[in-house]
């Protein structure tokens, strides 16, 4: 609920030019009614009108797609690139491939972006991209025609120290690396444009399981500042079964958690006795298939189908809750349903996983909320990470990158814990003390830099 005559009016005009942007309106009214106390404690903002700065992207790039299928027959699909904010360096987010992709849900990625690496500390700015194409039953050589085409109108907007695009939801390492070549290959140059590269070209170790570690890490942190407890002997519940899943799961189980659910968007597996890593990654990873799969090869485990009115991953009794699949998969119900069983902490894998009256009742009652601004920067802060080493022409080790990750998450959970002794926020509102965090340091990075 927003309050201040301000927040209110910025809020307000927001909404009248971005009728029909459901997410992209959800994300804006998350960050200001966070940024009230940041607005009454500071008045150069309202001063110099750094909120409307902030919140209208300083590019939004729409174009066409048209490629050529196996049987020849031409596909036109709507590409996108917001590049938000370039205050604290260049602009910087992933690339997703997926039906779901809009205006709306480009926009929202690249707002919440320049939190997230605001947060990390490293001189990125915040952009997001994607398409409507859909990967899914495409041939390696569809979806390396698509990604050509794509680059081939992108890459006149992004380049090393302008924008450096990375992967999301449908874009992986085969993706990036198609789309790599085709940059190459029309600049004529070898340079470190994308990030989740290949190791063979460029590319960093820990890139892939990064997002899902660093998650971890930070719900670690927080569990032994804010509880003096750790996931050892815990009960862990995962949504989702990508990349940021998978690893989640991997490091839940290394620290000492016991993960018993997955979930892609069929349906999801409980496995009472812990998820098996090496079986999902099989599944997942080797042959690309459905999370179903699971209970075929792991005796007692259990299968829900997704449809209306069945109960989800939500709904099973743990002490960590991580929702790694997607926006708003965690909603009032879920919410209501992981207090009833006691929950600890609730941290986002996903990008707005959690709806905001989710997560302002988890907060209310004494849940540790850790929005995924914060506890998923681990994706591009190692992105960062490779952009170093990419500019520096040599290569870290998986020890060396793993321990910076590390402590990139300690110290954005430290940052973030002192922002709300600071402003007197309540110790499990991480999602206050993250946005006012991340705009604080771009706030003073544009009012640095003057009028732009």
């Amino acid at each position: 609920m927003i309050t201040n005559e301000y927040v209110k009016r910025v809020f307000e005009d927001f909404c009248k030019i971005n009728t029909g942007k459901p997410e992209y309106i959800q994300a804006c009214q998350e960050i200001l009614e966070s940024l009230e106390l940041a607005v009454e404690k500071n008045p150069s903002i309202e001063k110099n009108h750094l909120l409307e700065r902030f919140l209208e992207p300083e590019r939004f790039v729409h174009f066409r797609v048209a490629w050529l299928d196996d049987n020849n027959e031409i596909h036109v699909n709507r590409g996108y690139r917001v590049q938000y904010n370039s205050a604290i360096g260049p602009y910087k987010g992933g690339i997703r491939f997926h039906p779901s992709v809009n205006e709306s849900i480009i926009k929202f990625l690249g707002l919440e972006q320049c939190l997230k690496n605001s947060l990390t500390t490293l001189p990125m700015g915040g952009a997001k991209g994607g398409s409507d194409f859909d990967p899914k039953g495409k041939s390696d050589n569809e979806i390396m025609r698509f990604c050509q085409a794509f680059m081939t109108e992108l890459y006149r907007h992004i380049g090393p120290n302008t924008d450096v695009p990375a992967g999301d939801i449908g874009v992986g390492g085969r993706e990036v690396g198609y789309m790599f070549g085709q940059y190459k290959r029309i600049r004529d140059e070898f340079t470190g444009v994308l990030t989740g590269k290949g190791l063979s070209f460029g590319g960093s170790l820990v890139r892939k399981e990064a997002t899902g570690y660093g998650l971890c890490y930070f719900t670690d942190k927080a569990l032994d500042v804010l509880k003096h407890d750790s996931f050892t002997g815990k009960t862990v519940v995962i949504s989702g079964s990508g990349n940021v899943a998978i690893y989640a799961l991997e490091k839940a189980i290394q620290l000492g958690g016991k993960v018993v659910t997955m979930s892609d968007s069929n349906g999801w597996i409980y496995d009472s006795n812990g998820v098996n890593i090496e079986v999902v990654k099989q599944i997942k990873e080797v042959e690309r298939g459905r999370i179903k799969e699971y209970i075929n090869r792991v005796p007692g485990a259990k299968y829900y189908e997704t449809k209306p009115g069945a109960p989800k991953v939500w709904s099973v009794p743990c002490d960590i809750a991580l929702p790694c699949a997607t926006q708003n998969e965690l909603d009032l119900n879920d919410a209501v349903e992981l207090v009833k069983n006691k929950v600890t902490i609730v941290c986002e894998g996903a990008n707005m996983p959690t709806t905001l009256e989710a997560a302002h009742y988890l907060i209310d009652n004494g849940v540790i909320y850790g929005p995924g601004k914060a506890a998923n920067a681990g994706g591009v802060a190692t992105s960062g990470l490779e952009m170093s080493q990419n500019s520096y022409r040599l290569s870290w080790t998986f020890e060396d990158v793993d321990l910076k990750l590390k402590n990139i998450m300690e110290n954005i959970f430290d940052n973030i814990h002192s922002t709300n002794k600071k402003y007197e926020l309540k110790e499990n509102d991480l999602l206050t003390g993250a946005n006012i965090a991340g705009f604080d340091k771009i706030a003073s990075a544009m009012l640095a830099q003057g009028l732009f």
